[in-house]
């Protein structure tokens, strides 16, 4: 029998559309890590359409470090619904608002919800990834989706 304590992290808290693009995208990119190498490679091609290759790898890096880092040194273990499900889940939404503060420069608000993920000593040391996560994830909301060829075209007006 699992025990209340156990899924409390997985208690749907709203819906992933909900979320602003910096805090979507690091739950996608939390629920990509947990299912494995090939959705983190389908996660990174996706950021690669915004930001190129480089930059889609560094930020994937980065990701996979914090989240290592959430796993290991979590107070409890990270729950977290399927990639494909709409449900934001609790822990979900600390992730997503830790890389959000801590991406927007709020550090003492990035701390504060980190020690509801990780030991309260080791806090500290996740603020520079998350930061570093969170500003990189706000350039992919600042870059075009598509771009299209405008070579051949001739504006009279």
């Amino acid at each position: 029998m699992t025990s209340p304590a156990q899924t409390r992290g997985a208690a749907p808290v709203g819906l992933v559309s909900e979320l602003d693009p910096v805090a979507e995208s690091a739950v996608r990119g939390l629920r990509a890590w947990c299912d494995g190498p090939e959705s983190m490679r389908s996660f990174q091609n996706r950021l690669g359409y915004q930001v190129g290759k480089d930059n889609a790898e560094a930020i994937g890096d980065t990701l996979a470090q914090l989240c290592d880092l959430c796993f290991r040194h979590g107070r409890r273990p990270l729950a977290r619904h399927h990639a494909a499900c709409k449900c934001l889940g609790a822990d979900e939404s600390c992730f997503a608002n830790f890389v959000a503060a801590a991406g927007e420069g709020a550090h003492e608000d990035a701390m504060l919800i980190a020690m509801l993920i990780v030991r309260p000593d080791f806090a500290p040391c996740m603020i520079g990834l998350a930061a570093n996560l969170g500003a990189a994830l706000r350039l992919t909301t600042l870059t075009p989706k598509t771009t299209h060829k405008t070579n051949n075209v001739i504006n009279l007006h």
